[in-house]
C-alpha cells in the first residue's frame, strides 16, 4: 500500500486555494522555495502535474482539481475528528460558532438563538456577522458549525452546503405612534412620498419591498438604507420615517423601540435560514436550534 505524504498535501491545499505559491507562503509562514519543493515531491509521488503557470497564478490541471476535491474532503475530515473527540471529555465545552448574515435582524436572530443559549451551562456560542459571501467560505472551511439568514446558500457559494427552512413571516410596515396613525389612512397611497428608512438594496427583503411598491404604484422617499437592522429601528423610532420589518419582531420592535406595526404588506415575505456544511459529524446543538426555532418562531 503507497502512503500520501499528508504534509505535501497540505502545502498544496493552500496553493490551490491561494492562487498561488507566493500567498500560500505567508499564509503557512515559510518561504517560497520550501513550498515548491513541496508540491513537486507530491506531484512526483502521484505522478501527475497539479498545477500549470498561467501569469503569475498557479491554475490547477484536471488532476489537480481532482486532488483539491479529495484534500477538502480529507482536511475538512479531520477538523471534525479534532472537534468530535474535544466534546468528548467530561465536561465538553459545547462550542457553537454562529455566522450571521448582516441583513438578519437582530430580534429574530435572538430568538433563533434563544433556546441554545439556555440549552446547558457548558454551551457557548460565537457569534461572527458579516457578508454571506465571507460568511459561507468561513462555513466551507468548517470555522463556523451554522450560518443564519434571510437567503439560501446557491451552488455559487462553491460549497456543499444544506439550507435548513426555518420559517417564512409577513412583513409590516412600523413607525412612531403619531407617524403610524396618519399612514395607516388610505393606505397603501398614503406611502407615496413619504420618507422611508428601508433595508440596503442588496438584502431580499429590500428587493421583495422594492418589488411591493412597485406592483401597487408607491414610491416612497427613501431617505436611508441600512444593513444594520437595528441602526434603522433606533432611526424610526425617533420618527425620521416608517420602516419594514418581519412580522415575526413586530411586538419586539413595539416594546423595545416604540413602533407600531400601521399595515401588512401583502403578499410580502421574508424567509429565514440555518444554512450547514455536508459533515460526516454534526454539531450536536445545530438540531437543538433548527428544530427550536421552527417550533417558537415560525409555529
Amino acid at each position: 500500500m503507497e502512503w500520501l505524504n499528508y504534509h505535501h498535501l497540505r502545502y498544496f491545499w493552500f496553493v490551490a486555494r491561494e492562487g498561488s505559491i507566493a500567498a500560500a507562503a505567508r499564509k503557512l509562514r515559510v518561504s517560497q522555495p520550501s513550498v515548491s519543493v513541496q508540491i513537486r515531491e507530491l506531484e512526483e509521488a502521484l505522478g501527475a502535474k497539479l498545477f500549470e503557470r498561467q501569469g503569475r497564478r498557479n491554475v490547477l490541471t484536471d488532476a489537480g482539481r481532482l486532488a483539491l476535491r479529495h484534500a477538502d474532503e480529507i482536511f475538512a475530515t479531520g477538523a471534525e475528528l479534532v472537534t468530535a473527540l474535544r466534546q468528548r471529555s467530561e465536561a465538553p465545552d459545547y462550542r457553537l460558532f454562529v455566522g450571521v448574515a448582516d441583513a438578519l435582524p437582530k430580534l429574530v436572530t435572538y430568538v433563533i438563538l434563544q433556546p441554545v443559549i439556555n440549552a446547558a451551562e457548558n454551551a457557548r456560542i460565537i457569534c461572527r456577522e458579516g457578508k454571506m459571501k465571507q460568511l459561507l467560505r468561513a462555513l466551507g472551511e468548517h470555522r463556523l458549525d451554522i450560518v443564519l439568514s434571510d437567503e439560501p446558500a446557491t451552488s455559487l457559494a462553491g460549497i456543499a452546503a444544506c439550507n435548513h427552512p426555518l420559517g417564512e413571516s409577513d412583513v409590516c410596515f412600523c413607525a412612531t405612534p403619531d407617524l403610524a396613525a396618519l399612514l395607516r389612512k388610505n393606505f397603501p397611497r398614503s406611502l407615496d412620498g413619504v420618507p422611508a428608512l428601508l433595508p440596503a438594496e442588496t438584502t431580499t427583503l429590500r428587493q421583495s419591498l422594492d418589488n411591493w411598491f412597485r406592483a401597487r404604484d408607491v414610491q416612497p422617499r427613501i431617505l436611508a438604507e441600512f444593513e444594520d437592522s437595528a441602526l434603522m429601528k433606533v432611526i424610526a423610532a425617533h420618527g425620521e420615517g416608517f420602516t419594514a420589518l418581519p412580522r415575526v419582531v413586530a411586538a419586539e420592535a413595539e416594546q423595545r423601540y416604540g413602533l407600531v406595526n400601521f399595515a401588512v404588506a401583502d403578499g410580502c415575505q421574508e424567509k429565514f435560514f440555518a444554512i450547514t456544511a455536508q459533515r460526516r459529524i454534526t454539531h450536536p446543538l445545530v438540531g437543538r436550534l433548527t428544530d427550536r426555532a421552527r417550533q417558537m418562531l415560525f409555529a
